[in-house]
């Protein structure tokens, strides 16, 4: 883990301690939330991480990217499994640029 991406995950936890602490039902919401995507252990743990990094990369969360960067790492998520989950969120990334570049030709046609 590098300084910069284990100082980011650092703050993290400690920014969500912190606000776990000051607002304790969206906390336990948000980590009931989490617990409910893995019941049922429909998916294994290193797939969960894998699409959960790439919604991250889709949504820009530094955060999310940090924090599951790192789950996937120890679910045993290889470089080359992590670079071809972001191939995916590369793709429809353009894709949802290229829908909505279409959509903006309508609403400029349709005015």
């Amino acid at each position: 883990m590098t300084t910069e991406w284990g100082n980011k995950l650092s703050a993290l936890i400690k920014s969500v301690g912190n606000l776990a602490k000051t607002n304790k039902p969206v906390a336990q919401a948000f980590h009931k939330l989490e617990a409910a995507t893995r019941e049922g252990n429909v998916l294994d743990a290193k797939t969960h991480e894998l699409i959960a990094l790439a919604v991250a990369v889709t949504t820009r969360c530094d955060g999310c990217i940090a924090s599951h960067a790192h789950a996937a790492k120890k679910a045993g998520a290889t470089k080359e499994e992590i670079a071809s989950a972001l191939g995916t969120a590369i793709a429809l990334n353009a894709g949802a640029a290229y829908v909505y570049s279409a959509r903006a030709l309508d609403a400029y046609d349709g005015l």
